[in-house]
C-alpha cells in the first residue's frame, strides 16, 4: 500500500482541483449542468483515482488507477480547450491550466513506469 498524500503527483492534483473548480466558477449559469460538472468531475477524478489505486494491494492495481487518473487529465484538457473556444477563459488562463496538466500527466506516467520497476 502506498501512502497517496505523501506523492507529489496526488499533491498537484488536488490543487488542480482547486484551480479548475476557481476557473469553473466563471462559467456562464447554462453551463452549470454541461461543461462546468463535466470538468469538475474529470479534475475530481484524477487525485481520486490516485489515491484509489495506493490503496490496492498490487502495483498492477495501482498503475490500472492510474492509467484511469491520465484519461481524466486529457479529458480535462479537452475541456479547457472547448470552454476557451467558447469564451469562458482566457487564453493565458487556459495555457497556465493546460500546462499544469500536462506536468501532472507527465508525473502519473512516470510513477506508473517506476511500479513496473518494482
Amino acid at each position: 500500500m502506498h501512502t497517496f498524500r505523501r506523492l507529489k503527483v496526488w499533491q498537484r492534483a488536488m490543487d488542480f482541483v482547486a484551480e479548475i473548480y476557481k476557473l469553473s466558477t466563471g462559467f456562464p449559469r447554462p453551463e452549470q449542468f454541461g461543461l462546468t460538472s463535466q470538468i469538475r468531475r474529470a479534475a475530481t477524478s484524477i487525485p481520486l483515482n490516485i489515491a484509489e489505486g495506493a490503496g490496492c494491494g498490487s502495483n498492477l492495481e495501482f498503475q490500472r488507477f492510474l492509467g484511469y487518473a491520465l484519461r481524466s487529465v486529457y479529458e480535462v484538457m479537452t475541456a479547457l480547450e472547448i470552454a476557451q473556444r467558447l469564451g469562458y477563459c482566457s487564453p493565458d488562463g487556459t495555457q497556465t491550466l493546460l500546462s499544469e496538466a500536462d506536468q501532472i500527466a507527465a508525473m502519473i506516467v512516470g510513477l506508473s513506469r517506476s511500479l513496473e520497476q518494482t
